[in-house]
């Protein structure tokens, strides 16, 4: 069984939605020949998708949550109903120990979603970002040896 974790941009080109949909699928299909779980911290845009896909396919859903206070201050009112769903649909949801959302509760949370996985799946354009955003866990997955497999956003 693979073991498949995300990180992405929050805000996805409507216009490469459907695309980046179909990379994820054939992503998830190439690393789930004997089952699949994936793991995502559920923030809005790649990460929701990769949730919804990884549900799709018939994988195991795992969430990692930044903090305790992450949906009160970190979801936005249009994507609490879907993000509510995919929290409930998960088979493990995992909160760090931190009161707060912060970068470093958000840097605590990508070690461990890269601590579980087998495979990185980064939507991600390539650019650098901030501490605790996309670029820094591509870098941290690449220095710890674990693959990562890049969908352009």
């Amino acid at each position: 069984m693979a073991t498949v974790a995300v990180t992405g941009h929050t805000r996805i080109d409507p216009a490469r939605s459907a695309a980046i949909a179909d990379e994820l699928r054939a992503v998830l299909a190439r690393s789930s020949p004997g089952g699949l779980t994936g793991i995502s911290c559920l923030a809005q845009g790649a990460d929701a998708l990769f949730a919804d896909l990884v549900l799709e396919a018939g994988g195991r859903l795992e969430v990692v949550l930044p903090s305790h206070d992450y949906r009160a201050r970190m979801v936005a009112p249009h994507y609490a109903a879907d993000f509510d769903r995919l929290r409930d649909a998960a088979a493990r949801v995992t909160v760090m120990p931190f009161r707060q959302a912060s970068v470093r509760a958000y840097s605590a949370a990508n070690r461990v979603l890269l601590g579980r996985a087998d495979l990185l799946v980064a939507v991600w354009n390539g650019l650098p970002g901030g501490p605790g955003g996309t670029a820094a866990t591509v870098t941290a997955a690449r220095a710890a040896g674990l693959p990562v497999e890049v969908v352009r956003a």
